[in-house]
């Protein structure tokens, strides 16, 4: 199973509006400015250790080397990474036709976690699975879990 998750608004929080993880020790906090949504670590972790691979799927256009870094320094394996230079070369590539912004079934992914209503009104028009994050989600981790655990019940 692939599982993966947008950063912004999804993973990287504004700490004003979303509950976070407390900053990385100096000086790794000036490395990595972006604050992680309260929670992330202990789940990640469980997808880890559960067999399960774990992307990253951003339109954004931070490195893989900074990406992979970042969650490393939280104890999390991140086994692949399409940032938007990806994605752009490989999804939207020659197509005359505008793609979706994500479109995790190219990837094989099973299930992707985005805030974007976009991205999962294309989840629906496209076919592939959507976990739609809102911002006061309190019980997201759990919610999350439960969603993995439903689908790798239909896999089998």
């Amino acid at each position: 199973m692939i599982v993966s998750f947008d950063l912004d608004e999804t993973l990287f929080v504004n700490p004003e509006k979303v509950p976070t993880e407390s900053n990385l020790r100096f000086p790794l906090d000036k490395i990595y400015r972006d604050r992680l949504r309260k929670g992330t670590p202990e789940l990640l972790k469980w997808i880890n250790s559960n067999n399960i691979k774990l992307w990253i799927y951003t339109t954004s256009f931070r490195s893989e080397r900074y990406i992979k870094s970042i969650f490393r320094h939280y104890g999390i394996r991140i086994d692949n990474t399409i940032n938007g230079k990806r994605h752009t070369k490989e999804v939207q590539g020659n197509n005359t036709e505008i793609m979706p912004s994500k479109y995790p079934s190219k990837y094989h992914i099973d299930l992707h976690i985005d805030d974007e209503i976009s991205v999962y009104q294309n989840g629906i028009s496209y076919g592939f699975h959507v976990y739609l994050l809102k911002e006061n989600d309190k019980d997201w981790t759990d919610n999350i879990r439960n969603e993995i655990i439903r689908i790798q019940k239909l896999k089998i």
